[in-house]
This record gives structure tokens, sequence and C-alpha cells, in this order.
């Protein structure tokens, strides 16, 4: 079994810190890991989660050395990397897990084959945990940089069967975990209802992300269904939970 995955799987709550290197520079990752342990502390306490974890990647990480990146962070953080990535381009062994992400909310050959066939070249004897993940984008109330970049539309959600029936093909194509993403600095979050919707549908974890910035938030997706949480934008914004 896998060690990430299985963490999501025997956890009741699971939450995810994502991290743009190309917005963190090495050395600011002592202060930043910092900030995230103070917040992992008090929604460990206030919301009960039980496993975390570091998301890194972004939608476009130019100039970055993710290989250095990454082995800088492992001396400081003592919690498991995933890599969430943008492109082919973000992949290093450094890493303990890899998001093998599929964005089946659009019809862009580039991001649902063309990029995993390039990734797939470089990933052949790779010791990564990978996990095939079903990407959704949802309509966050703004146009996302994973809007921008993947030519894509997000998928409404006044639309929640769409939604529902998306993920539950993500599912039938043998992907192991369903992300709902709202967008990086979302102005509204995945609606509850929806989370729960699609929650009833599944039989593997899902993961949403996108606009959570309350401690409020964070209750109320748990509570409709989402095995693990993604905090992004609040943390680069510095957003008071409290």
């Amino acid at each position: 079994m896998l060690k990430f995955l299985r963490g999501i799987q025997q956890a009741t709550r699971s939450m995810a810190f994502l991290i743009d290197p190309e917005k963190t520079r090495i050395e600011d990752l002592i202060d930043t890991f910092d900030e995230i342990n103070d917040l992992r502390i008090l929604i460990q306490k206030e919301v009960d989660v039980e496993y975390f974890v570091l998301f890194v990647g972004g939608s476009t990480m130019v100039n970055v050395d993710l290989d250095k990146w990454i082995t800088a962070a492992k001396e400081i953080i003592k919690i498991p990397i995933v890599i969430f990535p943008g492109s082919h381009h973000q992949l290093t062994e450094n890493a303990d897990g890899l998001l093998f992400l599929n964005l089946i909310s659009g019809d862009n050959p580039d991001y649902l084959i063309r990029q995993q066939r390039q990734a797939a070249t470089q990933l052949l004897k790779s010791k990564l945990e990978i996990v095939p993940t079903g990407y959704l984008l949802i309509d966050g109330g703004h146009e996302s940089a994973v809007q921008r970049v993947s030519q894509t539309l997000p998928l409404s959600q006044y639309d929640p069967e769409f939604i529902v029936h998306t993920a539950f093909a993500g599912q039938l194509m043998g992907n192991q975990l369903i992300y709902l993403e709202a967008g990086s600095g979302a102005i509204t979050p995945v609606n509850p209802e929806i989370i729960k919707s699609v929650k009833n549908q599944l039989e593997i974890p899902l993961i949403v992300g996108g606009g959570l910035r309350c401690l409020q938030q964070l209750e109320s997706s748990y509570l409709a269904g989402a095995d693990m949480l993604v905090i992004g934008t609040a943390i680069e914004q510095k957003i008071n939970w409290n």
C-alpha cells in the first residue's frame, strides 16, 4: 500500500499545505515553515486534523531548481512532501510522492494525456509514490492560474450534477484520488453541498482546495465529506484563521 495514499485513507481528516517554489525562495523556507507549523498546531487543535503533508508545485514555476528547493525543504520540515505538478517539467526524485494529475474537467488534450505521456518517460524507473488523481477545476469566482495556463473553463457550481458525473468518471477511469479545486485565491470555495454530493458517489478519497480562509470553512468542508483539504494562498496572505 502506498504511504501517502494510505495516510489519507486511514486518517479521518487530512490536510495539505500547498507551496509554490516560484513564490517562496529557499532562503525564506525557515520562516515559511515556522508559519506553517503554527498553523498546523492550530488546525490540529481546532479542527481535529490527523494527517499533514506538503504539496509543492505551481502553474508555471519558471527558473526554479526543484531538486535543490525540495532538498532544502526536507531538512526543515518533517512531513511528507508530495509534488503537485503544473507540467511534466516539475518532477524530481527528491520528493516523497507525486500526484499524477489528469485535468478531467477540461477538454484540452495537453492536460489529459500529452503532459502525462511526457512525464511517463521520466518516471519509468521512479521510486516516487505516484498517485493517479482526477483533477476538477471548479469555478471559484475569478480566473485562476490553472484556467489561464490550461486554457480550460472551470465547472460551474450551479451545475452540481455535472461535477458529480465528472468526478465519478474520474474514479471509473482508475484514478485513486479526486481533487476538486476552486483555484488559487478563489473568492468562493467549493460549496459543501457539492462536496457532499461528490463524496456520496465516490469510493476513493476526495481532496478539496481553493478559497479556504477560516476555521469554519474547514469544518464545513470536512463535515460535507472532504478527506483532505488544501491550503495555499491563505498561507501566502498570512490569513488570521481565528
